[in-house]
C-alpha cells in the first residue's frame, strides 16, 4: 500500500523539467524592418544574418534568412545559463555564418533553427515569430 503513495509522489518530483522559458527573462519583441533595403545589406540573401537591439531584458536578436520569403529570429541570451552575464558578451555568428556560439559555456547552435549542436546547453535558442510580405519583416512574440 505504502509503494502506491510513495511512488507517485517520486514520479512527480522526477518528471519536472527544467524549461529555459521559465529561465530567460522575458522581452516584449514588435518589430518591423526593411530586409532588403540599404540598411540590412547581409539580409539581402540566403544565409545572411543580421544582430537587431530588442527591449529590455533582451540580449538582442540574431535574424537570419533561411529562404527567399523565409526569416528566423533567435533570442541571443544562451539558454544554457541565462544568468550569467559573462564579460564576451551575449551569443556570437560564427565566422562562416551558419553557427552561433555562446562564448562564455561554448554551446553551438545551427542558425536555420536554432539547435544545439556542441556544447551543454540541452535546449535550443529561443525563437521568436517572423511574417514576411516581399518588403517588411515584422519579428513578434
Amino acid at each position: 500500500m505504502l509503494i502506491f503513495i510513495v511512488l507517485p509522489v517520486i514520479l512527480l518530483f522526477a518528471c519536472k523539467k527544467d524549461n529555459p522559458e521559465d529561465q530567460i527573462p522575458y522581452a516584449y519583441i514588435n518589430i518591423y524592418i526593411e530586409p532588403n533595403s540599404t540598411l540590412y545589406l547581409p539580409l539581402n540573401v540566403v544565409g545572411g544574418w543580421a544582430y537587431l537591439t530588442a527591449g529590455s531584458p533582451s540580449k538582442g536578436l540574431i535574424v537570419y534568412r533561411t529562404g527567399v520569403d523565409e526569416f528566423v529570429a533567435f533570442e541571443r541570451t544562451c539558454p544554457h545559463d541565462p544568468a550569467n552575464n559573462c564579460d564576451t558578451g551575449p551569443v556570437k555568428v560564427e565566422h562562416a555564418g551558419t553557427t552561433a556560439v555562446d562564448s562564455c559555456c561554448m554551446s553551438r547552435f545551427i542558425l536555420q533553427d536554432g539547435s544545439v549542436f556542441a556544447g551543454p546547453s540541452k535546449y535550443p535558442l529561443r525563437s521568436y515569430r517572423t511574417q514576411y510580405n516581399g518588403a517588411i519583416l515584422h519579428i513578434y512574440n
